[in-house]
């Protein structure tokens, strides 16, 4: 076999070895954050424009919502009863949020959605899809507000044990400030934002 050959085996092996891997880590990346995303519900509200008075009014839409779904979420113990009373009780949402909004028009809806890379107190989730009540006010032109609905860490500080309880060792491990998963995480982050890019 002539040397010419042979370099371009040995450079088509390690082309199929690097697709392989790549591969590998994009399966495993995609599971921890479907894993991740799983377990929580987010909440996402979008003001009318970056007004003054319409980001107020976003903040009190907000803080309807919020006290509205607090008792009906009392008894929820994970996300897969948090997002069926929430699925329930989207007339009642969207009449918290119309009452707070002083006459603009109120979208809401439950559903899978893309968010980026967002830190909190003790933990970072990565950027992906979630399970997310989506609130729109008017056309939805102005900046947002989103938090975690589920378990609930929207009005006070986050606190990282709440979310460690619903969630499986290795994610929390994941999300956390954990030593020696930080690439674990930029993995699971860069995943997410890659397929945020090609689903655009």
């Amino acid at each position: 076999m002539k040397n010419s050959e042979k370099r371009l085996k040995i450079w088509e092996s390690a082309a199929l070895a690097a697709v392989c891997v790549a591969l590998c880590i994009g399966t495993w990346a995609q599971a921890r954050q479907n894993a991740i995303s799983s377990d929580l519900v987010r909440l996402h509200v979008i003001a009318v424009s970056d007004d003054a008075e319409e980001q107020e009014i976003k903040l009190k839409v907000r803080d309807a919502v919020l006290d509205y779904l607090r008792p009906v979420l009392n008894d929820a113990e994970n996300s897969v009863q948090a997002k069926k009373i929430i699925s329930d009780h989207l007339n009642g949402i969207a009449g918290a949020a119309a009452e707070a909004s002083e006459g603009r028009g109120v979208k809401v809806s439950l559903g899978r959605e893309h968010y980026p890379t967002k830190s909190y107190q003790g933990f970072s989730l990565p950027a992906g899809e979630y399970q997310s009540l989506k609130i729109v006010l008017g056309e939805g032109h102005g900046h947002n507000w989103w938090c975690i609905v589920f378990p609930p860490l929207c009005l006070e500080a986050a606190q990282a044990q709440q979310v460690q309880s619903v969630m499986a060792r290795e994610d929390y491990a994941i999300v956390s400030d954990c030593q020696g998963y930080e690439l674990k995480f930029k993995l699971v982050e860069l995943w997410g934002e890659l397929v945020d890019r090609f689903s655009n």
